[in-house]
């Protein structure tokens, strides 16, 4: 697929959610604010290893004052989208970083992107559970996941969700990297954490 063609796909699907009724952003929406982390880690034949994204972006559209009402249990979020470059994983050394763009098929397909299509909330004790269902994209291949993550008032109205996604590189196609000319190897199970703080958009 050309990147123009992806480019139309991705604008589609974020109208989508609009033509199909859902409240516009210009209804509410939702900011993710600057502290919010996205990694992936994982462990090899020598050690454990972490790639930190340096700049991700995401796309919410919500009915107006959507941290409150989530935090009150009440479903208040329409779509969500969001994309990380592969080029700007921090891997902690210049040669992970290279060979994790690589793995990852980053020439070819320059984001990783995740796109929620439904969830669900839940009370369990003092905590709100947070299951999402949506799509992973990753090296080009897409497949269907689902995550579960914990949302908590995170101050000044703001709403903060934290989880964590394991799942095989293999699965979608890729081959995990090697090191030291094959001395290292990176074993095929990775797990992806979010730290995703937003408020809603201000008028």
């Amino acid at each position: 697929m050309t990147n123009s063609a992806k480019s139309v796909r991705w604008m589609m699907a974020g109208l989508l959610p609009l033509m199909l009724g859902a409240r516009s952003l210009s209804d509410g929406g939702m900011d993710m604010q600057t502290e919010s982390r996205l990694w992936v880690g994982g462990s090899s034949s020598v050690r454990g290893w972490e790639c930190k994204a340096t700049t991700f972006t995401a796309t919410i559209a919500s009915a107006p004052n959507a941290a409150a009402t989530v935090l009150a249990g009440e479903k208040a979020v329409d779509a969500v989208d969001l994309i990380a470059p592969v080029d700007k994983l921090e891997c902690g050394n210049g040669q992970m970083n290279g060979h994790m763009r690589k793995a990852l098929k980053a020439e070819e397909h320059a984001q990783i992107a995740f796109r929620m299509t439904s969830y669900e909330l839940a009370r369990s004790s003092d905590s709100l559970v947070v299951t999402i269902d949506g799509t992973l994209t990753l090296g080009g291949t897409e497949k269907p996941i689902q995550l579960t993550g914990m949302a908590a008032p995170a101050g000044e109205g703001a709403l903060r969700v934290t989880g964590t996604y394991s799942f095989k590189m293999t699965d979608w196609a890729l081959k995990p990297p090697t090191l030291m000319f094959g001395r290292i190897k990176v074993h095929e199970l990775v797990k992806v954490g979010f730290d995703v703080v937003l408020k809603d958009h201000t008028h």
